[in-house]
């Protein structure tokens, strides 16, 4: 809300790039997002065969190796979407910012993960 007496320009202003960091801070909690997946995904290479039954150990490597290459195409695609979001608010380039596809993409990747893991378990405990 303005003063009565301060006049309100009749243009935007010419740049509405905020020139603070803030694309550069979501592109790295994209990358600690990213390494999160890929700690969690080497732990599973290790703890699952270790508990399942005798001939399904295999399975175990599943939702490991997913992960890890979830967490490399994550990396990568944050790394993407931050330059070309800079290269959008910058007017470098034309063009929509980027949409949602990328938190969907980890949405879909931790409930997949979970279902297996959960799967994986109820495997376990019931052939116990």
């Amino acid at each position: 809300m303005t003063a009565p007496d301060t006049p309100v320009p009749d243009t935007p202003a010419p740049d509405l790039y905020d020139p603070g960091l803030q694309p550069e801070r979501t592109e790295l909690a994209w990358r600690r997002t990213a390494l999160a997946i890929a700690v969690g995904s080497l732990l599973s290479l290790r703890v699952f065969p270790l508990v399942l039954p005798t001939g399904a150990e295999g399975w175990g490597l599943v939702p490991g190796v997913l992960g890890v290459g979830t967490a490399a195409m994550l990396w990568i695609a944050a790394r993407r979407r931050q330059r070309r979001t800079t290269a959008v608010l910058t007017a470098r380039a034309g063009g929509p910012l980027p949409g949602g596809g990328l938190p969907l993409v980890l949405t879909v990747f931790a409930t997949g993960f979970g279902l297996v893991a959960l799967a994986l378990v109820a495997v376990t405990l019931l052939t116990r």
